[in-house]
């Protein structure tokens, strides 16, 4: 029985069915679901309009686009909001306004963001930098090749497992027959007539006239060829040859090599070349009297090498433009000497008041006498010329140059240089003369006012320097010229560079406060004084500080500074006399009453500098420095007995910790220990946590062989101090130089963790694994070490000398990017270059160390035992005076030397000696 039909079959399907949405099935859609192509025009189909509930929303886009590309943070999808509105006037102008502001904070932030953009370029070159920038140093080393061993090096193909056998090239001889078929195919000739090595085919005997084409010969013969080679040859250097004289102008013999630099290398030259040439030729046919065109066509010829063709057209512009300058100068360059002076001779017929010609007709002129004659038609023809009248005087003896002057003074009576050179040739009272007419007719000029003041001081009228100096200034400010500070100063400078320091102090005691606010003038006058220290003015700059402490009495500072550029540039009387004037100005100034004592003291002035000492206990009452210094004063002169004296009333009154281990010291190191011990108990017992105590009375037992005591002494030391690292150190010594180096490690771990991130621990720590284990240990703790300080120069410098000679360069390196300036890092870098043999770049480290830290003994000591291995005797000497003047104190070989016992009378010059005996290098 067959299934009823649906009632639906046949039917249209309702307005807006999807066929299979009810299972589901809506994963695509055909051609046929869409509904053929149609124009715009086409009616839609009903079966694809909405539902009558589907009404389209008030401002709802049709063509609405949800592509991500489309989104925007600020107005969402589809683009603005008011995008639909009509775009007036208004809006045009705020978003212009807007325009404007983005662009000006843009500006604002530009700089800070061109520098983060080229940091982070250059981080990021760093962290991935290029091929060929890791391979900078290997091509760098490739200079460093012989040619011997480029040669060795075996080609790519002899490196492979199989070698190729060389293929020989074969060579299959051609006969006559083919070489003259292919000469006669594409028409080459083998001789010239004679109009063509004539005028070397550049000219036509005839308009129209059918040029005559050379026969071809039947064979080929190569001498032929080379008679033609030849023939080309001549022609060229007939172009060549001088046509005015007939000389010619080419080297023969290097005629070849200077070809080559003569004419362009490339077409596009020549093509370059070849346009110049037309348009300059335009511009000499359009404006003949325009001068910089037939300047431009010479110079043109000129670099291409045509130097006859270039002197011809500036002969000829010469001819079209005679009242130009430059071109008879450029005529007198281009042309020989003995033409050049006949071309210069006719240029000032035509322009008679050129300075620039006259000078250079001077110039060509060989003679004296000639150029003498030279310069003075110039004179008669421009009398006013600064520059001819100085050539002229320049050529002239003392005697005639002064009449000379005296004439060129009344031609030219502004030129200062003039009146100037005038004054130095006459007498004194001529001098002033000149002088005084110069200030009338230029009376706004300093140089003569500065003239005159050197006049007098050079006569020794001392009096008279300052009087002129203030009346300078004085007649220029009534003239209303400007005082400009910096150009006085540079003028005291000079002053002072030339032997005339008291024109130049006065100089300085005039201007230097012109033009300064008062709450600027210290700060200014410091910067000044440093300036010209550094240009050599000393003078100028002592000058500045008298000045500055006469409206600063009362600044300690001031008085300190000065006293430190007198040490370091004047005299010891000026440093004494100094200091005299500054310890009555500022008499509670401790440091200034010290400097006067140590200064009469070097200068041998023993006795004024007890005195000394003694004015400064009545300013200063229980000075510890003072009593130190008076201490010190006396025992360095061999006074013990006063020395002692002046240890027990200092304890009495004064009685500090320091004063009592002064005391202590100098009973040891006279030999009186059972002295020294005794007043050590005493001192600990006031002074229980002062660590160098402890450190002396263990010291000393160690000296007496009284191990055991020294290590109690030691003990009790670090209950008291537990925080001083010498005394961590000293007992960490005692049990490794005992053979204790377990007890040695216990101590030096006990004190790390007392004292965390202690270079100095660190390093004792080192040194016992050293000693006492293996080098493996030690650079394990070493590799702890740097971990926990990576910043401490002391290990980094003790780092680079474990490592093996030749990873030692990499292990420098390292130290340097963590302690660039670190003195003994550089200390250990010029020790590494001097084992390596290059002195050159040892001594210059060792230079910048002892610069960068002249208070490290260890370094002068080292510079100074290089220099007497490598250097002169010069050499050694400016070294060891520079130590002297630097008086270091610091470094652990240096102050080993320093404050042993024995060696307590030793200056600075005796411990250098020693300390660079015991340094090992």
């Amino acid at each position: 029985m067959a299934a009823a039909a649906k009632a639906f079959i046949g039917q249209a399907a309702p307005a807006g069915y999807i066929p299979g949405v009810g299972r589901g099935a809506t994963g695509f859609t055909t051609r046929s679901d869409i509904g053929p192509a149609r124009e715009a025009s086409d009616a839609p189909d009903e079966r694809h309009w909405r539902h009558a509930g589907d009404k389209k929303k008030e401002g709802e886009d049709d063509n609405e686009n949800l592509n991500d590309s489309n989104y925007d943070e600020f107005a969402g999808y589809s683009g603005s909001l008011f995008s639909g509105g009509a775009y007036d006037e208004e809006d045009r102008e705020a978003d212009l306004v807007y325009d404007a502001i983005d662009r000006r904070m843009d500006e604002r932030r530009q700089d800070n963001r061109i520098k983060r953009e080229k940091e982070e370029l250059e981080r990021f070159r760093k962290e991935r930098p290029k091929i060929q920038q890791q391979f900078v140093d290997l091509k760098r080393d490739l200079a460093k090749v012989s040619a011997e061993e480029w040669d060795n090096l075996p080609e790519v193909a002899d490196i492979g497992k199989k070698v190729k056998k060389q293929r020989t090239e074969r060579f299959t001889p051609m006969p006559d027959s083919f070489l003259n078929s292919a000469l006669a195919s594409r028409g080459q000739v083998s001789e010239l007539d004679a109009r063509q090595q004539k005028f070397g085919g550049l000219a036509t005997p005839m308009s129209g006239t059918q040029t005559l084409m050379p026969s071809f010969k039947g064979d080929l013969d190569l001498k032929e060829i080379g008679r033609a080679r030849t023939s080309m040859m001549g022609v060229r250097l007939d172009q060549a040859s001088d046509s005015v004289t007939g000389q010619t102008v080419v080297d023969p013999k290097g005629y070849l090599t200077d070809l080559n630099s003569l004419t362009p290398k490339s077409a596009s030259d020549i093509g370059d070349v070849k346009k110049g040439r037309l348009l300059l030729q335009s511009v000499r046919q359009t404006n003949p009297k325009h001068a910089p065109g037939w300047i431009a066509s010479a110079r043109l010829e000129e670099t291409v090498g045509r130097i006859q063709i270039a002197r011809n057209l500036i002969v000829q512009g010469t001819q079209m433009c005679p009242t130009n300058e430059d071109i008879w100068l450029e005529a007198a360059r281009l042309l020989p000497p003995d033409q050049a002076q006949a071309i210069v001779a006719e240029g000032v017929k035509h322009i008679a008041t050129s300075v620039k010609i006259w000078m250079r007709a001077a110039e060509l002129e060989q003679d004296v006498q000639a150029k003498k004659r030279v310069l003075r038609q110039a004179l008669e023809a421009v009398p006013d010329s600064v520059r001819l009248w100085k050539a002229a005087v320049d050529l002239e003896e003392a005697a005639d140059a002064r009449l000379l002057l005296g004439r060129a003074v009344e031609c030219c009576p502004t030129s200062v240089d003039l009146w100037l050179a005038l004054a130095h040739l006459e007498t004194y009272d001529n001098a002033k003369q000149v002088l005084n007419r110069a200030r009338k007719a230029i009376p706004g000029e300093r140089s003569v006012w500065i003239t005159a003041a050197r006049l007098e001081e050079s006569m020794g009228k001392k009096e008279n320097v300052e009087t002129i100096v203030q009346t300078a200034v004085k007649s220029l400010k009534a003239n209303m010229v400007e005082i400009n500070r910096p150009l006085w100063l540079e003028d005291a400078e000079r002053c002072d560079k030339s032997g005339s320091p008291l024109t130049a102090q006065a100089i300085v005691r005039t201007v230097v406060g012109v033009g300064i606010e008062d709450q600027d003038r210290l700060e200014t006058w410091m910067h000044d004084c440093e300036a010209m220290v550094e240009h050599g003015a000393y003078n100028c700059a002592r000058a500045v500080y008298a000045h500055a402490l006469t409206l600063f009495p009362s600044d300690e500072n001031l008085w300190l500074k000065a006293a430190f550029f007198e040490r370091e540039h004047g005299t010891s009387a000026s440093l004494i006399e100094h200091l005299k004037q500054a310890v009555a100005r500022c008499p509670r100034a401790e440091v200034l009453w010290l400097m006067r004592a140590k200064a009469l003291w070097l200068a041998n002035q023993a006795e004024e500098a007890k005195k000394v000492l003694a004015q400064a206990f009545t300013c200063n009452d229980n000075s510890e420095e003072i009593w130190l210094a008076a201490i010190k004063l006396e025992s360095e002169t061999g006074f013990d007995d006063n020395a002692r004296a002046l240890l027990k009333r200092a304890r009495e009154k004064a009685g500090t910790a320091r004063i009592w281990m002064k005391s202590v010291r100098f009973e040891w190191v006279t030999g009186n220990l059972a002295t020294a011990q005794s007043l050590l108990d005493s001192a600990l017992e006031l002074h229980p946590q002062h660590a160098k105590l402890w450190m002396m009375k263990g010291q000393m037992l160690q000296q007496e062989k009284r191990t055991d005591e020294a290590r109690i002494a030691f003990a009790n030391g670090l209950k008291q101090c537990p925080t001083s690292i010498p005394l961590w150190r000293l007992a960490a010594e005692l049990e490794a130089n005992g053979g204790q180096a377990t007890r040695a490690r216990a101590l030096l771990e006990n004190a790390r963790k007392r004292n965390p991130k202690s270079p100095e621990l660190w390093l004792a720590a080192v040194r016992v694994e050293r000693a006492h284990a293996s080098e493996q240990a030690a650079k394990a703790l070493m590799a702890k070490a740097l971990q926990d300080c990576p910043n401490s120069g002391l290990l980094w410098a003790e780092a680079v000398f474990m490592e093996a000679p030749v990873q030692r360069r990499a292990r420098s390196m390292d130290a340097l990017k963590h302690c660039e300036n670190d003195p003994l890092v550089l200390l250990a870098v010029a020790r590494l270059f001097l084992t390596e043999r290059k002195t050159s770049k040892a001594r210059s480290w060792f230079n910048r160390t002892v610069k960068l830290d002249p208070d490290l003994g260890d370094a002068w000591a080292a510079y100074y035992k290089f220099e007497l291995q490598y250097g002169t005797e010069a050499q050694q000497e400016e070294v060891l005076q520079h130590c002297v003047t630097a008086e270091p104190h610091h470094g652990e070989i240096w102050q080993s030397v320093a404050k042993n016992p024995v060696n307590w009378k030793l200056n600075t010059k005796d411990i250098l000696l020693l300390t660079a005996r015991q340094l090992t290098m």
